[in-house]
């Protein structure tokens, strides 16, 4: 009985160890990695990335072939010191740099293929493709690397590098070598431009000498080539709005308020995109990410987060409708400025006094906006409520967030609420005479180009905008409903014509009066935002921001802007300007105010961002830099004159 059991545990024992090898070898990889297996080598096919299309057809991005030198380092076979030196010059580098090379590779794994030498030319290829037989353990990839078409649009489209170690990490879909968008529409859009590779699995003998496919290739796979792209911009408007933007700091977005279709989207200084394409582009990145003063890898239509200055007064003219505390008729007295008994709160330029909502708009009066502003948080029994009634309506605007857009990077902007003051202040220490400058868009609001863009394409369309976004077309797709779906601000419609006809009226009778152009009846705000910088530790006041926003025409607007430009002075001298020029440009697709594009292509502001490094002073209004901290010191801690 003792022999029975014993053999009948040895048959069975024998018989769940065939089963699980019968099962494991036929039925199931799970306990065999492929990948691990040194004796099968692999061989990545990459496939052709998408293009990149304008919203016109035009082609801004193709692919140029690229070839990469790959090493195994366990396959390295020992070379003489002459041979080392003709590998090296065929490959343009010095034998620290092979050792180094070989090193790196090695710790990252000495039996898995990683790049030596990556972008060979061409004729660098042809050359070393003859005699790669004499270097064992390494061989050539091919791949595709990017090709612009064109030298504009770098912030939109963005560029490829390669992958880093944490990349790896958390998508296992790349190897080292891999290259990967890093910013613009490639980052954004890499899974779909990018395709799939493939994959050739190679068995080798004992003598490592390749002996034909895997399995007969069964475990191969092909490539899938990524997918054509189609942007909303206007390569024709972006080129034509970079060019107005050369020598000066700032950004320009430019939105289809039907649709919140990206047309342009400039950020000064800009560069050339083919700068960071070959072998060249860790030097040139490096150029462009190591100058921290004119910093161009920022973009500033995105990013920048400004004090949106007058263009904001409109949001205050809108809420003070929808909250019942103005009406279009009522009119506040100027005094060239706004006073609190005797003491001026904030300054403003000379005009006729008093005015009602039109003129206010028309002539950027700061009192009346502090007057209207003052009666929204003052409505309510306590600030703090009041303030997060205001801010409610402010950010249904897109105001103070993120736009949930499909760019790369941007930023929140902020609308304060009571919270922010409670904090500052302490509960229920403070009240609407503390915060004014909000009124007239300074103060503690701050905004991105973009989102003022998406301002001005809200009031265009009377109370809703589109989320502003770069994708038109995806090859075989169809886009994210999200961009299709509208969203409505917290105002009724009714209230959104008064504010129209004033911002029309900013071209006939206000502040951009000489900006107007023939044929296309233009509504816009004018802004001027203080700014200051510290230098040395003392808070310095430069010269003003000039920002202007507006849509185009005024019935069913095709075009809605914000231009920012930094130092710009006021907001007709530059950004109006420009403003003028890119809404007739795509409107009409020619410039007749050869005027306003003469004195923009002529005037540059180097001069200006170069005076906090020379120590030359500033003039604003008149008044040397010193005398104007003077003066804002014994005005106000939040607010001095503005010239709007």
């Amino acid at each position: 009985m003792r022999k029975l059991l014993l053999l009948t545990t040895v048959v069975l024992v024998g018989l769940v160890f065939i089963a699980r090898l019968f099962y494991l070898q036929v039925y199931s990889s799970s306990g065999y990695d492929i990948f691990e297996d040194n004796a099968i080598k692999k061989e990545y096919n990459y496939p052709k990335r998408g293009y990149v299309y304008d919203r016109n057809g035009q082609l801004l991005v193709a692919n140029q072939p690229s070839y990469d030198v790959m090493v195994i380092p366990r396959e390295v076979a020992p070379m003489d010191s002459a041979t080392i030196q003709e590998f090296c010059k065929l490959l343009k580098i010095t034998e620290e740099e092979y050792d180094k090379k070989l090193r790196r590779a090695t710790n990252y794994s000495p039996r898995l293929s990683s790049p030596f030498v990556q972008q060979l030319s061409k004729n660098d290829y042809a050359v070393l493709q003859e005699k790669m037989r004499k270097f064992e353990g390494f061989y050539i990839q091919k791949r595709s690397l990017r090709s612009y078409q064109t030298t504009i649009g770098a912030n939109v489209l963005g560029d490829i590098g390669e992958v880093n170690r944490k990349i790896i990490a958390d998508q296992p879909y790349y190897r080292l070598g891999d290259l990967i968008g890093k910013q613009g529409v490639e980052k954004t859009y890499e899974q779909t431009l990018r395709g799939v590779k493939g994959i050739k699995f190679i068995q080798k003998d004992r003598f490592n000498k390749n002996i034909g496919p895997y399995k007969d290739g069964i475990f191969d796979t092909l490539p899938k080539p990524g997918k054509d792209i189609t942007l909303t911009i206007d390569a024709e408007l972006q080129a034509y709005g970079e060019l107005l933007m050369k020598h000066k700091r700032g950004g320009i977005i430019a939105l289809d308020p039907s649709s919140g279709e990206i047309l342009a989207m400039v950020s000064g200084p800009s560069y050339n995109p083919n700068l960071l394409v070959g072998r060249d582009r860790s030097r040139n990145f490096s150029k462009l990410y190591t100058d921290t003063i004119a910093k161009p890898l920022f973009d500033r239509g995105l990013q920048a987060q400004y004090p949106p200055g007058s263009p904001f007064k409109v949001i205050n003219a809108l809420i003070g409708l929808q909250e019942g505390v103005v009406n279009t008729n009522e009119r506040f007295t100027c005094r060239m400025g706004y006073y609190y008994g005797s003491r001026r709160l904030t300054g403003c330029h000379h005009h006729r006094s008093p005015v009602a909502m039109n003129d206010g708009i028309a002539q950027s009066c700061n009192a009346y906006f502090v007057n209207v502003y003052r009666r929204i948080i003052d409505k309510y029994e306590d600030p703090g409520k009041g303030m997060n009634t205001w801010a409610n309506h402010a950010k249904s605007f897109g105001l103070g967030n993120y736009l949930n857009n499909d760019l790369s990077v941007g930023s929140k902007g902020r609308i304060p609420d009571g919270d922010y003051y409670d904090r500052a202040y302490g509960d229920n220490r403070w009240g609407s005479t503390y915060i004014v400058s909000n009124a007239i868009g300074q103060g503690e609001v701050e905004a991105t180009p973009i989102q003022l863009a998406n301002m001005a394409a809200a009031i265009g369309n009377r109370g809703y905008y589109y989320t502003p976004h770069i994708i038109k077309n995806i090859e075989g797709e169809t886009i994210d409903p999200k961009y299709t779906t509208p969203k409505y601000t917290t105002i009724d419609k009714q209230y959104f014509e008064p504010v129209v006809q004033g911002m029309f009226d900013v071209y006939n009778k206000g502040t951009a009066a000489t900006l107007r152009v023939p044929g296309i009846d233009i509504c816009g705000k004018t802004g001027t935002a203080e700014n200051f910088v510290r230098i040395d530790s003392l808070k310095t006041q430069l010269t003003d921001h000039s920002i202007f926003v507006a849509f185009a025409p005024k019935e069913n607007p095709k075009i809605a802007i914000a231009v920012f430009v930094e130092n710009g002075y006021w907001g007709s001298r530059f950004a109006g300007r420009m403003a003028s020029l890119m809404i007739e440009k795509y409107i009409k697709g020619h410039i007749t105010r050869t005027d306003l594009e003469r004195w923009i292509l002529t005037h540059s502001l180097e001069n200006e961002y170069a005076k906090p490094y020379s120590g030359e002073p500033f003039k604003i209004n008149g008044e040397t830099t010193l005398q104007v901290i003077d003066n804002y010191a014994i005005e106000n801690s939040n607010q001095s004159n503005l010239k709007q």
